[in-house]
């Protein structure tokens, strides 16, 4: 996996010294948000790689946590896609060298763009090239943008390069898009945009236990470190990480349990077909690969029961690539 590598208070530290190893100095970077790792943001790192090779240094990705907006704006912070350590993960199939996380405090958000160009670009990270998309801004209220940070590469003598950004069609492949395609519950979509299945992570946790008694054990799942897609029932496949990373196909139920009348609380409860073992207290990953239905009030345990062996055949249906991750 990339390494990730923090920056724990960037205007502290951005006195001309620096709070990096050397080996993560002197190479290209780019700086976003990064969330999701999807077609653009690879086409992009793509490119930095490429110029780190040419400058001599390391290909390096920076981003900050938590997004800015939670602080500038929390009641617009968007669900995040993808945790930092999933982001660095996706990095590493890119040929990133790290990944650098910038905490967000409220003095970095006031800097200029002057100052966070000197602050980062310069004494932190003293970076030979840098790589943006079009829509880059920096700074206080967004008070720097491309042809501004041009400027300041080219005053600096650091090399940069802007890349168009990803198209599918006539649409731009943004975080956003995405975001929007798993909300409404198609995370087939999400997957064409991103170039990966959607994944969240999650610990298990002891539920009601109905799914046993009727032949159906199911991991509910808390602490998800990403957003959750619209309330459905969709195939996909799950596994431990650490556990030689076996995954198996899984059945995903998200919503309530109307045919319980239970409270109504949205629950995330995953199906491991073929799995026989404890899955209390682990953190499970469950990546999705298609929705299969809307949920349903049934009339009975045993309707319930009709439906889910259903839903489990149509999952094996689809041959998903069980067996060991690659």
């Amino acid at each position: 996996m990339t390494p990730i590598v923090s920056i724990s208070d960037l205007v502290s530290n951005g006195t001309g010294g620096s709070s990096l190893p050397e080996e993560f100095r002197g190479g290209a970077i780019s700086i976003g948000n990064f969330d999701g790792v999807h077609r653009g943001h690879a086409a992009l790192l793509s490119r930095v790689r490429r110029m780190a090779d040419r400058v001599g240094g390391p290909a390096i990705a920076v981003t900050f946590d938590p997004h800015p907006v939670k602080l500038l704006r929390p009641e617009l912070a968007p669900t995040r896609l993808t945790s930092i350590a999933v982001r660095a993960e996706r990095m590493s199939q890119i040929g990133m060298d790290a990944l650098v996380v910038c905490e967000t405090t409220p003095d970095l958000l006031n800097l200029s763009a002057a100052e966070f160009f000197q602050s980062l670009v310069c004494d932190q990270l003293d970076a030979k090239g840098i790589v943006e998309g079009p829509n880059f801004f920096f700074g206080k209220d967004r008070g720097g943008d491309v042809e501004v940070l041009r400027k300041m590469a080219q005053q600096s003598k650091r090399e940069i390069e802007i890349v168009n950004p990803e198209l599918d069609g006539d649409r731009m492949v943004s975080s956003s898009m995405i975001r929007s395609c798993i909300a409404s519950g198609d995370v087939a979509e999400a997957a064409l945009l991103c170039g990966h299945r959607h994944l969240i992570t999650g610990i298990v946790s002891k539920g009601a236990q109905r799914g046993r008694k009727i032949g159906f054990p199911t991991a509910n799942l808390e602490n998800i470190d990403a957003l959750v897609p619209k309330p459905g029932v969709y195939a996909g496949l799950a596994w431990l990480p650490g556990e030689n990373d076996y995954r198996y196909a899984a059945a995903i139920h998200i919503g309530p349990n109307p045919t319980f009348d239970d409270d109504g609380a949205v629950k995330v409860e995953v199906h491991l077909i073929d799995y026989d073992g404890g899955l209390y207290d682990q953190h499970l990953r469950v990546e999705f690969v298609d929705r299969l239905r809307d949920i349903q009030r049934f009339d009975s345990s045993d309707d319930l029961k009709m439906q889910l062996e259903k839903d489990v055949q149509s999952v094996r249906d689809l041959n998903l690539p069980k067996g060991k991750r690659r």
